[in-house]
């Protein structure tokens, strides 16, 4: 802060909780809270200049208001998260001298360091590791920011023999970079961070993993850290504890346990394999959703796996989704193993002329299509290569538009809240108008694509975050993200409208004019990746179904060979009414057999003995409500009709 009394020129303006102040520019927030007013202020972890997150530490040079920020709200975790990744940087130092440092970014629900060492870090290096970050966090040492030239930056961490460091510095364009420095530890970093180490005080690392230098398998392993880190030691247990929670939750675990599906190392990474259970689910899902989709008019279609690889150079996807996409030659053509199922979705409407009096005109298909993953980010049913895709595509006019829109966004809600999601988050995903040149369409396109979007999303009531950026290349988007049992969120459904494709394809009806118009076309998925909705039913529920998703609804359990035609008997019956039963007939104890079916999760066991065969019977055991004794069978099997239909 310059020493000398400011000139007109240099003061600059700020309004602090209502009240005007003057300072020279380049004064830091801090200085200027010690020299002038820090008592009787509202306290923060790092402030916002016009809208910028800045922290005490950074030098303002434009005049403007400054919000405080709590530590508590989300921008304040950023900024706790981000300091305590370069807290767990100088801890590692401690230990590991020789470790080479990459990027330690703040990320949703914690933070990470990226290191080159000479060996992967194990389990007992992360105790010793958050036990020397506590010790210097206790020091209470200040955040320091430093500016240089980039030059001298790139010699002093070349000096240092940071390799990754000096390949940032490398790619930055301007003139001067900043560092942040606490105790011996200095990092390149842009900031914002807290005041000082003491502040970072609840935090636990969590897990290493390995990744490549920016995400580039030709480039080095890196060993990567993860932590978390909250504003008080509550917070932080909780968060904890949802962890734990959702260790028990993991689809992976449970899909296991209940055998529903797996992962075959013969075929390869990403390729689910449906398990009886798995399918049997799997299949009232899909009834569903097909009766459903009947009942709005939709036309249920079917379509090819493969097709020549013109078609998805006219549909543009060749241009923007070539890395992803599997190629194959037959027949001394190129064939691409679909990505997406709209280019065929297109051909079917295209098969006839079409009248403005047909329109609109919805298509639908449980399509499954192939991407190539990266084997790095497959993980469960969540992200793999081969997946069913809920998909829809809608044909209309320019003035049914809104309307369509407006019913998929309805239609995506009731499916959710069937499903038992109560709680769901909207993006409305629009282009960086910044960066035009990954976009397909024009300016016009856009600003009635993204109006029409948002306009529904206001009328539905729903609270929603507009996503600069997130648009797909041929349209703008709504994405919703439900939220399961532990607070967790899902991308789930998601609304597009698409301008591109009616024009690459030349889609038009006829309209009332007699005259030829162009299409409008909606995409539109409810659940988006059957297989990443299953991973989401699986933890929402804990494997614990309602009746009518349990892949099994009941197993009869005989307690002697003697109760084995009367089971038998049990079993046709609710076959026939639609029931999904097995029956358990082994030569074992009955407490066994309870067990195992318990294990699996089934919502009710029908134990049979002499006595329920004799009087037609069936002694009921709820999962949830334990035993609920003898039942009449006929009794029992319309009560579990109706739960089944009523979707309990």
């Amino acid at each position: 802060m310059p020493s000398t009394t400011p000139t007109a020129q240099s003061l600059m303006k700020l309004e602090i909780d209502g009240r005007s102040f003057e300072a020279s520019e380049g004064t830091t927030l801090d200085e200027l809270f010690v020299k002038s007013f820090r008592e009787g202020f509202k306290q923060g972890i790092a402030a916002k200049l016009n809208g910028k997150v800045v922290d005490f530490h950074t030098p303002i040079r434009e005049s403007g208001r400054v919000e405080l920020i709590p530590l508590d709200s989300p921008e304040g975790l950023r900024v706790l998260r981000h300091s305590t990744a370069h807290l767990m940087a100088s801890a590692v130092l401690k230990l590991f001298p020789d470790a080479k440092l990459a990027i330690g970014p703040a990320i949703e629900e914690g933070f990470y360091y990226d290191f080159q060492v000479d060996r992967p870090f194990q389990p007992e290096d992360l105790a010793e590791i958050e036990s020397w970050m506590h010790k210097i966090a206790e020091e209470d040492h200040p955040f320091v920011r430093g500016e240089m030239k980039r030059d001298d930056a790139l010699r002093e961490f070349r000096a240092k023999q940071e390799p990754f460091k000096v390949e940032l510095i490398e790619g930055i364009p301007d003139e001067t970079v900043s560092t942040y420095t606490h105790s011996f530890f200095t990092d390149l970093c842009r900031g914002p961070h807290v005041p000082r180490t003491r502040v970072l005080k609840s935090f636990k690392l969590l897990s290493v993993a390995g990744a490549y230098w920016r995400g580039d398998s030709n480039r080095p392993m890196l060993q990567r850290i993860y932590g978390t880190a909250f504003p008080n030691k509550d917070l932080l247990q909780q968060h904890l504890a949802r962890i734990e929670e959702a260790k028990k939750r993991d689809h992976r675990k449970l899909g296991q346990e209940l055998d529903l599906y797996s992962i075959q190392e013969d075929a390869g990474g990403g390729l689910i394999f449906w398990h009886p259970h798995g399918a049997a689910m799997r299949r009232v899902i899909e009834d569903f959703w097909k009766d459903e989709h009947l009942r709005r008019g939709y036309q249920l279609v079917n379509t090819p796996h493969i097709a020549q690889v013109e078609l998805w150079q006219r549909s543009g996807h060749t241009n923007f989704y070539r890395e992803n996409m599997y190629f194959l030659q037959a027949d001394e053509k190129e064939y691409v193993l679909k990505p997406m199922n709209c280019p065929f979705h297109v051909l079917i409407f295209k098969r006839r002329k079409n009248s403005y009096r047909d329109l609109p005109v919805r298509i639908a298909e449980l399509g499954t299509v192939y991407r190539l993953e990266k084997s790095g980010v497959l993980h469960g049913l969540a992200r793999v290569r081969g997946f069913t895709q809920d998909d829809a595509h809608l044909f209309c006019t320019r003035d049914q538009v809104e309307s369509e829109l407006a019913q998929a966004l309805d239609f995506a809600r009731f499916m959710l809240q069937t499903f038992g999601f109560k709680e769901y988050q909207v993006d409305l995903s629009v282009r960086d108008a910044k960066r035009k040149q990954d976009y397909m369409g024009s300016d016009e396109d856009w600003a009635l694509a993204e109006g029409a979007l948002e306009r529904v999303v206001q009328a539905s009531g729903l609270p929603y975050h507009r996503a600069e950026g997130e648009a797909v290349f041929y349209g703008p988007k709504i994405d919703i993200k439900l939220t399961d049992a532990i607070g967790r969120p899902w991308q789930c459904g998601t609304i597009q409208f698409d301008f591109n494709q009616a024009r690459r394809f030349d889609i038009n009806y006829v309209g009332s004019d007699g005259q030829e118009h162009q299409v409008f076309m909606i995409h539109r998925a409810l659940l988006g990746s059957l297989e990443r909705f299953f991973a989401t039913l699986i933890e929402h529920y804990g494997g614990d179904f309602p009746l009518w998703l349990a892949p099994v609804q009941a197993r009869l359990i005989t307690i002697a060979d003697a109760q084995i035609p009367y089971a038998e008997e049990i079993r046709r019956i609710l076959l026939d009414r639609g029931i999904r039963v097995e029956a358990d007939l082994r030569e074992e104890k009955m407490g066994a057999k309870i067990r195992d079916a318990e294990l699996l999760k089934i919502p009710y066991m029908l134990v049979l003995g002499r006595r329920e065969a004799e009087e037609r019977t069936v002694s009921v055991r709820s999962r949830h409500k334990g035993n609920e004794g003898a039942v009449k069978l006929e009794e029992f099997v319309e009560k579990v009709v109706a739960e089944s239909a009523a979707r309990q």
